[in-house]
């Protein structure tokens, strides 16, 4: 499920401190990441079934294998993890009032630290 209107897509940011800020939030990148793009995953666990807030960008300039990029943010998505296929995000899925709830509330005061690193 796309979550639109947060206003994370019109972001920029450098690489490091991305990786800081998000880290912050739950968001981890981890091994997710190519020379062009990268995906910061926050798992949530409830009763039994596992969802991920997802955050995804791309690199407009540098290289993130040299953790040297201004990444351009894109929509989060919110997705239902099914083992052993993986993450599926369509709008048919059902994600409970918790895992809605607690991702709007990560992605507000996440835009929020975001707009932050735009000023200085």
């Amino acid at each position: 499920m796309r979550i639109e209107g947060t206003g994370i897509e019109e972001t920029k940011a450098e690489l490091a401190r991305l990786d800081e800020v998000m880290n912050d939030f739950g968001l981890i990148r981890a091994g997710q990441w190519d020379y062009e793009r990268v995906t910061y995953d926050r798992k949530y666990e409830i009763k039994g079934e596992i969802f991920y807030l997802r955050v995804q960008g791309y690199a407009v300039d540098g290289d993130i294998g040299k953790d040297e990029a201004l990444i351009q943010l894109m929509t989060p998505l919110l997705g239902k993890h099914y083992y052993p296929h993986g993450v599926e995000y369509g709008e048919t899925e059902h994600f409970p009032e918790a895992v809605t709830h607690s991702s709007a509330e990560v992605l507000k005061q996440l835009k929020n630290q975001l707009d932050q690193l735009q000023e200085v």
